[in-house]
């Protein structure tokens, strides 16, 4: 990898400015005018860069080797029986927090409509027609196509069983409003030779459940209409735009309606353009980027390609820092920097990374997504429910084969708003550090928290999140202790963890390229009667180490200090003054005063696959335990690489 050096603003901008910082950019409504969509929309879907369904020519050459893989798929699905989501099941998740036992027949419904819309798509010869009515039919007449984990936010009751009284627009309301859209517009007329009626009411239950809904309903969270400082606008906001945008682009035809509904979607994903901060840093984290920054670029490029290119603003340099962020998180070998609820593993979706690229003129992205493709056997063609990003994956196909697969490795990567910092050096240490606040987007308490690579292994490590549960986003949330600051390479502060909150955050965040030092007051993420005045951590990058510093000053200490360390590898913490750790290929020690502190070691056994599938069994935590109360001072702890 080739090491280069990289900032997303100046290298004068050395200190952050305040979080969280919600700016009115409005990009979108500034690049163009109601008036001027208007005039710039395409009709009757001409914008379409796909075959017709009848151009059986034209199916054969745009999916190419990917033809056959289509039709089997399909096929697959020829005698799939469609399961009923019963009403228990919206229940249960009310009654034990299980999302899974909804979501799953739910989802795998979808999926099964998706794969047979592409095989008759790929073949065209009908054989596909009739159980795609039957799901299209058993989808039309289901309550709701929202999940029971957001209904409850939304409907009149509030609770997680459809009660009928209004049409919710979710993240999966939207996905199969989309896919049946797409359905609706390649084969209306062959269903109609079967029965009108299944196209007519496939037509209002998509007019009824979103068109109407979109435009007539504002009280959506995640439209942000009624944004006021503090809100959250997260990847709900363009993923939910998104699938609003592409239905209405294949169902409204009349210019007017049309622009209004434009307009519409254009106001709601500024506000979340607005909330992500200009150096376009996801706080979600790796996973959530193609949710959120992601959906955005999809949002986008319908926009631009239902108005001919008249609306766009990829040459928006913070939407090349959003895209871009992607990249920069990479650490190697399908290892990211995950903050908040993100996986440790898995680089992103490699041809979604290579269209970003494309449109915002980015050569890192290209390259990025071309590598990520060349360490699979195969570019996977299908993105599941979502057709838009297959249709997009298929039109891009040979043309990203052809770019040559390379990552860089910036030497550092500063987000001076969102306050992340990356720093890497030639000799493997790849350190990943934060401030920001305990209220972001699927927040951890975690500030001031850092994860250490070795040679693109992770040593200290962020164990990230567990399989989602009603605990997940509710007031339980921290009682979970993947998201509490003890379970981080954090300290324990006169016995007090970090606190959930915006007030409660990082302050006097630095990064000093020259000394390659990062450094940030923790103190004001501890709640008040902690009694912390001043916990400065610093990390600082050398040539063959990593040093980490804590300056503090307690205000009426009572309980010996804890410094956290969290691993997945062997611990050895025989030798006073050292802690060995090996993992995989990597080795590393931790050298800490043994006058000062006591190591101590817990375990926790991974039963929740969400977490094993990454880490394997279980998890240590390596607490560094003070042998004194002490009310000021200064800790040093040192990492090194061993053989």
């Amino acid at each position: 990898m080739k090491i280069l050096f990289h900032s997303i603003l100046p290298l004068l901008l050395i200190c952050s400015i305040p979080v969280h910082a919600y700016t009115e950019k409005n990009l979108l409504q500034k690049a163009a005018s109601p008036e001027q969509i208007k005039s710039a929309l395409i009709l009757d879907q001409q914008w379409m860069p796909y075959p017709s369904y009848s151009d059986r020519a034209g199916w054969n050459r745009f999916l190419g080797d990917t033809r056959d893989h289509f039709i089997r798929q399909g096929e697959k699905k020829l005698a799939y029986v469609w399961q009923v989501v019963p009403a228990t099941a919206y229940i249960e998740f009310e009654k034990s927090g299980n999302r899974r036992i909804m979501e799953d027949p739910f989802g795998e419904n979808n999926q099964a409509i998706a794969d047979l819309l592409m095989a008759e798509l790929a073949e065209g010869k009908g054989r596909f027609i009739d159980q795609l009515i039957n799901g299209v039919f058993y989808s039309c007449e289901m309550s709701s196509w929202v999940l029971s984990a957001h209904l409850g936010r939304e409907q009149v009751s509030h609770r997680s069983l459809p009660d009928n009284k209004k049409h919710v627009i979710d993240l999966t309301s939207g996905d199969l409003s989309s896919l049946l859209a797409w359905v609706y517009y390649y084969l209306h007329s062959e269903f109609d030779k079967v029965n009108p009626a299944i196209s007519e009411r496939l037509r209002q239950e998509l007019q009824e459940r979103t068109l109407d809904t979109f435009m007539n309903d504002s009280s959506f969270w995640w439209m942000a209409f009624d944004y006021e400082p503090g809100m959250m606008v997260n990847n709900w906001n363009p993923w939910c735009n998104f699938n609003v945008l592409q239905t209405f682009f294949l169902l409204e035809n009349d210019r007017d309606k049309l622009a209004e509904a434009v307009y519409r979607t254009m106001v709601s994903v500024d506000k979340f353009i607005n909330y992500t901060h200009s150096d376009g840093a996801c706080e979600e984290g790796p996973s959530y980027w193609g949710h959120a920054a992601g959906k955005m670029y999809d949002y986008l490029q319908m926009l631009y390609d239902g108005t001919g290119g008249k609306v766009s603003i990829f040459n928006d340099p913070m939407i090349k820092n959003m895209g871009e962020y992607i990249v920069r998180s990479y650490v190697g070998n399908d290892w990211v920097v995950n903050f908040a609820d993100a996986s440790a593993k898995g680089g992103g979706n490699g041809p979604l990374i290579y269209r970003y690229g494309k449109a915002v003129v980015s050569e890192d992205m290209m390259h990025f997504a071309a590598y990520l493709n060349s360490r699979s056997e195969k570019i996977p063609v299908s993105s599941g429910r979502d057709i838009f990003r297959t249709l997009q994956t298929i039109l891009y196909f040979n043309e990203m084969k052809q770019v040559p697969p390379t990552v860089e490795t910036p030497s550092y990567t500063w987000y001076p708003e969102t306050e992340f910092c990356y720093m890497s050096n030639k000799n493997g240490f790849f350190v990943a550090a934060k401030g920001g606040y305990n209220n972001e987007s699927h927040n951890h308490n975690d500030i001031g928290t850092f994860s250490l690579y070795l040679d693109t292994v992770p040593v200290f490590i962020d164990a990230g999140v567990g399989t989602y549960t009603r605990q997940t986003f509710s007031s339980e949330r921290y009682s979970i202790w993947t998201m509490q600051s003890n379970w981080h390479n954090l300290p324990l502060i006169n016995g007090a963890p970090q606190s959930f909150g915006a007030k409660y955050k990082a302050s006097d965040v630095k990064f000093n390229p020259a000394r390659m030092q990062f450094s940030t007051n923790i103190a004001t993420a501890y709640p008040k009667d902690a009694g912390i005045k001043q916990w400065t951590r610093a990390y600082t990058l050398g040539k063959n180490e990593l040093k980490i510093e804590d300056r503090f000053v307690l205000d009426g200490a009572e309980t010996p200090n804890q410094i956290n360390f969290l691993t997945w590898g062997n611990v050895d913490i025989s030798r006073p003054g050292e802690i060995i750790i090996k993992v995989e290929n990597a080795n590393a020690r931790l050298s800490y005063d043994k006058n000062i502190f006591t190591p101590v070691i817990d375990t926790v056994t991974l039963d929740d696959p969400r977490l094993s599938n990454v880490w394997g069994k279980e998890i240590h935590r390596v607490s560094l335990n003070a042998k004194k109360i002490t009310p000021s001072g200064t800790y040093s702890y040192t990492i090194h690489k061993i053989k």
